[in-house]
């Protein structure tokens, strides 16, 4: 390997790579690409500059001769180069006749006809070796069947069903086994049968042990064949992968392209792929139209990028490509595959791309970075096309590299970049809009918590106020009316201080349910009557009255308030102390009761008895009205049993209260 050469190129890399970030997205992938291309190149010829190994021989001379054939014909076991006319013409190999040499038949031969090319190679050095030789060659170029002679036998035969369109990428490799008697190997003969007209070429060949030749062997056969077919099969799939999301996406006419892009250059590459069930007519045409579909794609991917309709260029690609695949259709034979007409439509074929690539790139100068790189990217597979067809016409080495079978992996590389940054770019702009929606959420998650701050406070105040506003009222409905009317008795002389005290102990009754009903009861009703029963435990028992406290678990009641619970604090309080007043009862049985979708508090004693309706119609059943309005109030009801065993009062609330009508 070339180690100046290699430092220069580790050189110009890291140089590169400085500059790398000020450069546009479409530099930096020509330079990626020119970069893997320079790697491979170095890896091609950098592995083929020396001997594959000592013990294998380089052959560079042979002797040649072309004869005459009606036809192609499958080629006899044994063959002896004497039997054939003393026409031999010493030769240099690589050998590659121009035209004009092999046409040395008699003109009345038909173009139908088929010559076989003959190279006798003498074996002198060979060193000794135990097990089987190998013969290996780069290329060698024929239309028709190859036959390997050693020594008179038959050792190799390829292409015996007429022309393999992948030969010229396949390296010859024939192993040649020892012979019985050991006789060592002195004279090897190849037979290249070709039609009239076509190129033939025989690069140098290597004779030796397989082990020294077989590593040269399978990295040549990789690099040229197995690669590019990978490569073009990958190139397929990921274009049916774009025609799916095209489906989705009618609109985006980018993935179509792709698609179609990897359509054409997929039967391109048809080479690779030998063993598809196509006939050789259709499969010349479809090699060699496909050539144009690829360029027409291209160009309408070109005006899609830089806007420009170019409707001369555009009916220019669109009428040589259909004029090119009407004319070359095998059922037409207008133009036929011929080692004559072909190269001539290659020819056109370069052209228009080159025509595509400048007039694109011009378009695209300062409209569009990837029309740019698009137009270099075919350019480059122009540049690429053209090394192969001075190879293939043997203007150049047959030693060399057919670098077009990597134009799939440029094309692949110019639009899977597009692609690819398609992807980036709408992945970033959906970043934007999530981080610019996230921004606007966060403003409004401050907006409605300082709104929501302001309702607290705002309920918080109100709030207060009605506690306050609750507060006074009851405080001047109940204690402030009581005291009043004790202050006005006690200053008329009508109380005795009996009664005096009677009142202000009433007093001091309403003041504490008052402060209790402010308790917090976290909904518990039980909570709510045990501290009325702790507030009337001394005064019932200073009068002689037994409690009997049969309450039972209920439901929680939801809307227990501290105003809804001075409200039933009140009924219950006032049903207790008309039975301290009015019935001369020994015995008071407070009790709950689930009922339902509510909750009874029953209040019975053991006195005797009143007239429920009599009392409520008089004017002393204002106790009993009061105890009516406050269950209304809560969403509850009251009632009263009465007779000579005693009164049974029902305090009826609901589990959940039913809001008010507006």
């Amino acid at each position: 390997m070339n180690i100046p050469l290699v430092r220069q190129l580790h050189a110009w890399f890291f140089e590169g790579l400085s500059k790398y970030r000020a450069a546009p997205l479409w530099a930096n992938v020509v330079l990626a690409v020119s970069l893997a291309l320079l790697a491979v190149m170095i890896v091609f010829f950098g592995g083929s500059s020396g001997a594959p190994g000592a013990a294998a021989t380089q052959i560079t001379r042979a002797d040649w001769q072309t004869t005459e054939a009606p036809g192609f014909r499958e080629p006899s076991l044994t063959m002896d180069s004497r039997a054939l006319p003393d026409a031999w013409h010493p030769a240099e190999l690589p050998l590659s006749p121009p035209i004009e040499l092999l046409r040395q038949a008699d003109g009345r031969v038909s173009d139908s006809a088929t010559r076989t090319t003959w190279l006798r190679v003498a074996v002198r050095e060979l060193p000794t070796h135990a097990g089987p030789l190998a013969l290996y060659g780069v290329r060698i170029k024929t239309d028709g069947t190859i036959a390997v002679y050693a020594d008179g036998r038959l050792v190799h035969r390829a292409q015996e069903n007429g022309p393999l369109w992948n030969s010229t990428r396949t390296p010859l490799w024939v192993v040649i086994e020892k012979t019985p008697d050991a006789v060592p190997l002195k004279e090897i003969l190849i037979r290249l049968e070709h039609t009239r007209h076509a190129q033939v070429a025989v690069s140098p060949l290597w004779l030796g042990p397989v082990d020294a030749l077989k590593d040269r062997y399978s990295k040549r056969l990789w690099f040229q064949q197995d690669l590019p077919a990978m490569l073009g099969a990958a190139f397929m799939a990921v274009g049916l992968f774009a025609l799916f999301v095209w489906f989705r996406r009618r609109h985006e006419t980018g993935y179509l392209l792709f698609f179609n892009l990897a359509t054409t250059s997929f039967l391109r590459s048809l080479h690779f792929y030998v063993g598809l069930p196509v006939a050789n007519d259709w499969f010349a045409w479809l090699t060699v139209n496909s050539l144009f579909w690829l360029v027409a794609v291209v160009h309408f991917a070109l005006r899609q990028l830089h806007g420009r309709p170019l409707k001369w260029l555009t009916f220019g690609v669109v009428g040589w490509t259909v004029l090119t695949g009407v004319l070359t259709l095998p059922g037409l034979g207008i133009l036929t595959n011929t080692p004559q007409v072909t190269p001539l439509i290659y020819v056109g074929a370069a052209f228009m791309g080159g025509a595509v690539a400048l007039v694109g790139g011009i378009s695209a100068w300062r409209r569009s970075n990837e029309g740019r790189l698009v137009a270099v990217g075919i350019g480059v597979c122009v540049l690429l096309g053209l090394s192969d067809w001075l190879l293939q016409n043997n203007f150049v080495s047959p030693e060399g590299w057919y670098l077009g079978a990597y134009t799939n992996a440029v094309t692949f590389s110019v639009f899977g970049t597009l692609m690819y940054r398609r992807y980036v770019n709408a992945i970033a702009e959906v970043e934007l809009v999530n981080a610019s929606l996230a921004e606007r959420l966060r403003s409004r998650e401050a907006e409605l918590d300082e709104s929501h701050r302001r309702l607290r406070e705002v309920e918080r105040r109100q709030t207060i106020g009605d506690e306050r506003q609750r507060l006074m009222q009851d405080m001047h409905d109940g204690l402030g009316s009581s005291l009043i009317s004790a202050i006005r008795s006690v200053e008329n002389g009508r109380l005795t201080s009996e009664k005096v005290s009677h009142i202000l102990k009433s007093c001091l009754d309403d003041l504490k349910l008052t402060i209790d009903s402010m308790e917090p009861l976290e909904e518990d009703l039980l909570l709510l009557l045990a501290t009325l029963r702790y507030r009337l435990g001394a005064r019932l028992e200073s009068s002689g009255v037994a409690l009997r406290w049969e309450v039972q678990e209920i439901p929680p009641i939801e809307w227990l308030d501290p105003t809804s619970a001075l409200h039933i604090l009140r009924i219950v309080q006032e049903s207790i102390a008309n039975i301290l007043r009015h019935t001369r009862a020994t015995e008071i049985r407070v009790a709950t009761v689930p009922e339902g979708e509510g909750v009874r508090v029953n209040i019975q004693d053991n006195g005797q008895g009143f007239d429920v309706d009599k009392a409520m119609a008089e004017a002393g059943g204002r106790g009993m009205q009061n105890q009516l309005r406050r269950a209304q109030a809560i969403g509850g009801g009251v009632s009263w049993r009465s007779g000579p065993d005693g009164t049974l009062f029902t305090l009826w609330l609901p589990l959940q209260r039913k809001p008010r009508k507006a």
